[in-house]
């Protein structure tokens, strides 16, 4: 996935106005049935206050099985890259980043990963937490870069989690995110057998090749699971050029995110508190001093943008004595 924005990021409703919109997105503001039990025992005041007089302004709609998530789709709107059916180019806007120049090939981000194959599930475990450091990852990249070559994709190391590949085959590829498939069956993920024919024999003969390759072996020695397989995401290309931001991570953002993928409510209901008390505090401070601020939350389905509104006399009397609870977001999301 692409790095988590904050508010460094302007609506794409006012990118090119004078005075810029604050704008947050809070990507897994919901997720599976485990959030929505949770949900109503959470004590969030500053989300309360800034939805209490709200208008809802975009509704992105969507279904859980989009190889696109709403807030990777949020995001990319904010930072005016294109959203297709086959999903945002994020590894050509990041080498646009390094390389201003026109990009004429695709680009694509490329995760190591572990498969756990049953017999009627294959099971996608957290890259992230394969234990790969730089020297191991770069000596798979190794091992793997030919393979890919003869079939016109070229490999290069970015970090031991992910790696960077380039190519026509990864054109028009319709790719899914890794927040979509983390943690569960990717079959409903994978590319369309017609038209990723290659991507898909890779598939197969990955996982020959490393079934008893000697970089596993040495995995297995020290307890570690195997790599078997890979998952292409981020891919395509970029037409023309799009303004490249730095975006700053959030912490509690990650922690939601974190929290969401493993399935750990407790957590994630810390890490929404976080927010509430961090970011969302600050988001309701600027509202109040008359700043135009906006919320965009999003969970499996769908992303919500609600701007907070100047309430008048009757709306501030009402908000003491007939206080708003919190909206049933598992349901709107």
């Amino acid at each position: 996935m692409p790095p988590i924005p904050t508010a460094s990021l302007p609506s794409p409703d006012t990118a090119d106005t004078s005075a810029q919109t604050i704008a947050h997105t809070i990507a897994f503001a919901s997720a599976a049935e485990g959030a929505a039990a949770l949900w109503p025992t959470l004590q969030l005041p500053h989300l309360q206050q800034l939805l209490q007089h709200a208008a809802l302004v975009r509704s992105d709609l969507g279904e859980e099985t989009d190889f696109c998530p709403p807030h990777e789709r949020a995001w990319a709107r904010a930072l005016q890259l294109p959203v297709h059916e086959s999903g945002v180019p994020w590894a050509a806007w990041e080498q646009q980043g390094a390389d201003p120049a026109p990009q004429a090939q695709a680009w694509a981000w490329m995760s190591p990963c572990h498969w756990r194959i049953g017999a009627d599930t294959v099971h996608m475990a957290d890259p992230a937490q394969l234990g790969l450091d730089e020297a191991q990852s770069r000596a798979l990249l190794e091992i793997l870069a030919p393979w890919f070559a003869e079939d016109g994709i070229a490999l290069q190391f970015e970090r031991a989690d992910r790696w960077l590949a380039s190519g026509a085959p990864l054109a028009g590829l319709r790719t899914a995110s890794l927040d979509r498939v983390i943690g569960r069956d990717v079959r409903r993920w994978l590319p369309d057998a017609q038209t990723a024919r290659t991507v898909n024999r890779l598939h197969s003969e990955v996982q020959m090749l490393l079934y008893t390759h000697p970089f596993n072996e040495q995995r297995a020695a020290r307890g570690l699971p195997p790599v078997n397989a890979f998952w292409l995401h981020g891919a395509g290309r970029l037409q023309a050029p799009v303004p490249v931001q730095p975006l700053p991570i959030d912490p509690a953002l990650v922690a939601l995110r974190e929290a969401a993928l493993q399935e750990n409510w407790p957590v994630w209901g810390q890490a929404w508190q976080a927010l509430d008390a961090g970011l969302l505090r600050e988001l309701l401070a600027a509202h109040l001093r008359g700043e135009a601020v906006e919320l965009t939350l999003s969970g499996e389905r769908n992303a919500l943008t609600w701007r907070p509104q100047r309430a008048g006399a009757w709306q501030k009397l009402q908000s003491v004595f007939k206080p708003k609870g919190l909206p049933d977001l598992p349901s709107m999301l």
